[in-house]
């Protein structure tokens, strides 16, 4: 799939990320004042952080679709892993918001809920869990196809929201049960901290590709076995660095060739070995030393190159 249509279907998704999610936050919170329940109202906080979550996303799928230029040789994939730590934090502020008004209630009492309306509720609470179940597999969908980490940290945003409005309609039917008024805070709470858990993981994520942690373990064995793949071209090969930059990748090491190779010789090994990578390693940028052999070829297990040279 070519970089432009890439582009636009991330576009596209999350186009169809903050139309449901502004429904949404309207809807949970109207809904949430007029049966006066605080669980409901924290629902509509959480789909409005995820409302400004998917904003963020757009912003920076299309950043991070431009084209290296000369203040960013590398281009602008970490405008993706910046967006990922932002919603994050966003979600810490809704749970910060959604405790601190719960335990209001739970402490000094609130507007007493209207359990003639509480079917309403349970509707917009169902509503919410469908919709988000299919806006979040789309989205999801599309994070994979296109490598994207901004999509999948709003499709995790909203998979998170389908169980927690199954929790708020679970509780509102309990409350409908028992007219226990303050399980209304408690469910509120429950809701907060399994968003928490959620932005802490989303934390991990972003700050790891921020600070160009390596790839993943499956991924650096699979760059090795292809460059050993031209292990009879080369003596050596070491000082392997990889980092992740939104959806690309970059890779770096240093070949080391027999010491009487021409240079059109070594460059062309040098070219397979890259073109290899890339046709095997999805949006992979690959930049490579060479560096000739200092004569030690006992050091090297394919020490026979050097004398083949020679």
């Amino acid at each position: 799939m070519d970089t432009e249509e890439n582009n636009r279907k991330k576009q596209n998704a999350v186009r169809l990320s903050i139309f449901s999610n502004l429904f949404l936050t309207i809807a949970k919170i109207v809904t949430g004042l007029l049966i006066g329940s605080v669980s409901i109202i924290s629902e509509g906080i959480h789909s409005g952080m995820d409302l400004l979550a998917s904003f963020v996303a757009y912003f920076s799928v299309r950043k991070s679709s431009e084209p290296p230029d000369a203040d960013h040789a590398f281009g602008h994939g970490k405008y993706e892993d910046a967006s990922g730590l932002i919603e994050a934090l966003l979600i810490v502020l809704a749970a910060g918001i959604i405790i601190w008004e719960a335990v209001q209630k739970l402490i000094h009492g609130g507007d007493l809920i209207s359990f003639e309306l509480l079917y309403a509720g349970m509707i917009v609470m169902g509503v919410s869990a469908v919709m988000n179940f299919f806006v979040s597999q789309k989205l999801m969908r599309v994070a994979k196809e296109t490598e994207s980490i901004a999509l999948e940290s709003d499709a995790w945003h909203l998979r998170a929201d389908v169980l927690t409005s199954l929790g708020v309609l679970a509780g509102l039917i309990l409350i409908q049960l028992t007219h226990l008024v303050f399980l209304d805070s408690v469910i509120a709470i429950i809701v907060a901290l399994f968003i928490l858990r959620e932005a802490y993981f989303l934390i991990r994520r972003s700050f790891a590709d921020l600070m160009d942690q390596s790839l993943e373990p499956e991924e650096i064995e699979k760059i090795e076995v292809i460059i050993c793949r031209h292990a009879n071209e080369y003596t050596n090969f070491h000082s392997l660095k990889t980092r992740r930059s939104g959806p690309g990748r970059f890779v770096e090491f240093h070949l080391m060739m027999p010491h009487a190779t021409p240079l059109k010789e070594a460059h062309a090994v040098l070219k397979e070995i890259e073109h290899d990578l890339e046709n095997e390693i999805s949006r992979v940028t690959v930049i490579v030393h060479l560096d000739p052999c200092d004569g030690r070829c006992s050091e090297y297990v394919c020490s026979f190159v050097c004398k083949r040279k020679k």
